[in-house]
């Protein structure tokens, strides 16, 4: 892949336009999560030595107009503490007020512009709203992996009208995930989970050619259970997904396949919020029942394959860890691919709940090798899919 890093760049004396992935938790107006923003303060600070910095970002899913719970504004104290500066805010990320103060700008100073999701522009990928943004700044830097697989105004629409450039922690994140897409030490074993397949199928497919093991846990694992021909009673699953799991594990069990694993042992109650949970085989679910964790049964056949790997990918909690009592599974990962790690194993970690509970939790992510920002983006890179953002750097 070639493209220009930021450190590559003459920023002396130019505005620089950042596009950050900053669409991180808030509750109340306040900043929840800071990890995506501290994975750029070496980013911004570079630029900040010679130029002005534009920070361009986006909060959730307001559908072109402004929602108030989706302000960027929240993030500026974060911004002003991580950078000791003070941050600049205009209230529209285009229009005379955000053009004027980005004209104002000196070396050295901050400006945050309002979220970008409020101009229908922007996920449209509409030149005009390209045009407006590229007005702002004289060069661009793509530091937002995260949203590197949305083919937005601010990720392709920018970078071909403005000398265009890969930030510090994009280029950190490409040069750690091809380790697992380009030679990866062996055995290569993918951890995966969510609650829908269809953005996971890719990356078991191409695992199941490329890798050597596939741990399944979360709703994927109940559809596989349920594919295996075993009642899940009433857990969350998907029907229509059924055909293509027993297609994957029939494919699992031939030749030169990597190994599919289907938790042998689940964690059960009869709804979410029931203190009455307990473990049972995973082919033993009673009717009135759901699954809501792997068992301690299955972390331990999973931690068995992981002391035996060279290379780790994890995306996904292993059950419905925001509830105490569910969160064993994940738990129990967390310390087996950080006893790997520990034993010379390259581990890749990410995806926004895989984060959110070691946060919660307070499980230490430097027990990893690498924590990446993205979510969708990291699945769809490491299922050899070309990323459109990464593309427009390369153009």
């Amino acid at each position: 892949m070639s493209y220009s890093v930021l450190t590559k760049a003459d920023l002396r004396g130019k505005r620089v336009l950042l596009r950050a992935g900053f669409d991180v938790k808030m509750e109340n107006g306040v900043v929840m999560e800071v990890e995506r923003i501290e994975a750029l303060v070496p980013t911004m600070l570079h630029i900040l030595t010679d130029a002005s910095l534009i920070i361009l970002s986006h909060q959730g899913r307001p559908q072109g107009k402004p929602v108030p719970e989706y302000s960027q504004k929240p993030l500026v104290p974060e911004l002003e503490r991580l950078l000791g500066r003070p941050v600049q805010f205009a209230p529209s990320c285009v229009g005379p007020e955000a053009k004027e103060k980005a004209n104002a700008l000196q070396p050295g100073e901050v400006l945050l512009l309002e979220n970008l999701r409020y101009e229908p522009g922007e996920e449209a990928n509409d030149p005009v709203f390209a045009a407006e943004l590229a007005a702002l700044g004289d060069v661009y830097v793509n530091d937002a992996f995260t949203n590197c697989h949305r083919a937005h105004a601010s990720m392709v629409g920018l970078p071909a009208l403005l000398p265009a450039y890969a930030g510090l922690q994009l280029d950190k994140e490409l040069s750690h995930l091809s380790r697992a897409v380009h030679d990866p030490v062996r055995p290569l074993v993918l951890i995966i989970s969510g609650a829908k397949m269809e953005t996971k199928i890719p990356v078991i497919e191409r695992f199941l050619s490329t890798g050597d093991d596939i741990l399944l846990g979360g709703c994927i694992a109940n559809t596989f259970i349920a594919a295996e021909g075993h009642s899940i009673g009433t857990s969350r699953h998907e029907d229509d997904q059924l055909e293509t799991a027993k297609e994957l594990l029939e494919a699992s069990n031939k030749v030169d396949m990597a190994s599919i694993h289907v938790p042998k042992s689940v964690v059960i109650a009869a709804h979410s919020n029931d203190a009455d949970s307990h473990e049972v085989a995973s082919h033993a679910v009673p009717a009135d029942m759901s699954i809501f964790d792997i068992g301690a049964g299955t972390v331990e056949a999973y931690a068995q394959v992981l002391e035996k790997a060279g290379t780790i990918v994890w995306n996904g909690p292993m059950g419905l860890y925001e509830t105490e009592q569910f969160s064993a599974g994940t738990r129990g990962i967390a310390t087996a691919v950080a006893k790997a790690t520990a034993r010379g194993a390259i581990s890749l970690v990410g995806g926004g709940d895989t984060i959110d509970f070691h946060v919660r939790y307070g499980f230490p992510m430097a027990a990893y090798t690498f924590v990446s920002t993205g979510g969708g983006a990291m699945l769809e890179y490491i299922s050899g899919k070309s990323l459109p953002a990464l593309q427009a750097l390369e153009q």
